[in-house]
């Protein structure tokens, strides 16, 4: 069987795993992203179409930045949620591992199925029906092969939901995930009506006053190491109060260290209200990062990656940095 046909096979037992059933509880990762929020309202899209019912939740606030995507008040919190209810049948999306779907998986029946759709390479085939192509630049793109493998036509509003989830995931379509398929979905989605240029203004240009304070405080802690390979600034956990950012804020400092000439790998540490230390990478292409970050217990992409250390911070930040420097020599 041909990487294609094994591919083909695992979107009809998608579709086959929604059409099974009736109701669902759609879930993606904590502190979701523009691909997260996108999967999941496309989801919750196609499965209307196939006279599905669900619910959408996640474990953390959303970005309000992407408020404009239809369905987007139809996401609930799980800690507002107060479901007696568990759900049989689960579709996760955007999550590279299990553990990242966060304290939503305490609604999952105890003998529920899981179908997990993901773009992540180091996503493990959690589900009992997985959807995994790391070739895909965003969880969105799989989801269009999906609905295009279901012969049901695209509206605009799904439309919106999965050329916002391409434009974010492949930064505004710069990042070396940006593939032919990626460039001839989006060429479809503009036929459609997507207005392009109206979402890179929104989703790419435009930035809270809070988000420029904690720029400037980030930017300021802007530190190398002795040979400039490596970048990396933090967030302490009074800088989010002191400024009056949100989390969503955080999103692309990291870019500030890996854009610097000649840097070879971005981080960004974040304090956790728990004392524990999140940390994001990005690479210019030399070092696997997503194989650093799983050594840490997290995962992700080759470019891009994240994980969870203890802290306390300078701590945290020394191991990270020695572990990217050990990359960087082997």
């Amino acid at each position: 069987m041909t990487v294609r046909d094994s591919y083909l096979k695992q979107l009809d037992e998608a579709l086959t795993f929604m059409r099974d059933a009736n109701n669902f509880l759609v879930v993606s990762h904590v502190q979701p992203d523009g691909d997260a929020i996108s999967s999941t309202l496309v989801v919750d899209w196609l499965l209307q179409k196939l006279g599905k019912t669900a619910v959408l939740m996640n474990e953390s606030e959303l970005p309000s930045r992407l408020s404009y995507l239809n369905g987007f008040d139809k996401i609930i919190l799980y800690k507002q949620a107060a479901l007696v209810l568990k759900f049989d049948f689960i579709i996760a999306v955007d999550c590279a591992d299990f553990r990242r779907i966060g304290e939503a998986a305490s609604s999952f029946a105890p003998d529920a199925k899981l179908l997990n759709i993901d773009h992540h390479p180091t996503n493990n085939s959690f589900g009992a029906v997985n959807v995994i192509r790391p070739e895909a630049a965003a969880t969105v793109e799989i989801l269009f092969d999906l609905i295009e493998r279901a012969g049901i036509l695209l509206e605009l509003s799904c439309a919106t939901a999965i050329y916002t989830g391409l434009l974010t995931d492949t930064g505004g379509f710069r990042y070396s995930n940006t593939s032919p398929r990626v460039m001839e979905i989006a060429s479809q989605l503009l036929a459609i009506g997507v207005s392009g240029n109206e979402l890179a203004d929104h989703l790419l240009e435009k930035m809270t006053m809070a988000k420029l304070k904690l720029l400037q405080t980030a930017l300021n802690r802007l530190t190398f190491s002795e040979n400039l390979e490596i970048g990396w600034v933090f967030i302490g956990k009074e800088d989010l109060r002191e400024t009056g950012a949100v989390s969503e804020d955080l999103e692309g400092i990291v870019n500030y260290a890996l854009n610097v000439d000649g840097v070879e790998v971005g981080i960004l540490f974040k304090e956790a209200e728990d004392g524990g230390v999140k940390a994001s990478l990005r690479s210019a292409g030399k070092v696997n990062v997503a194989a650093i970050a799983q050594s840490f217990g997290g995962g992700g992409h080759v470019r891009a990656a994240g994980c969870r250390l203890d802290g306390p911070l300078p701590e945290a930040i020394q191991q990270l940095v020695d572990a990217v420097r050990k990359a960087l020599i082997e």
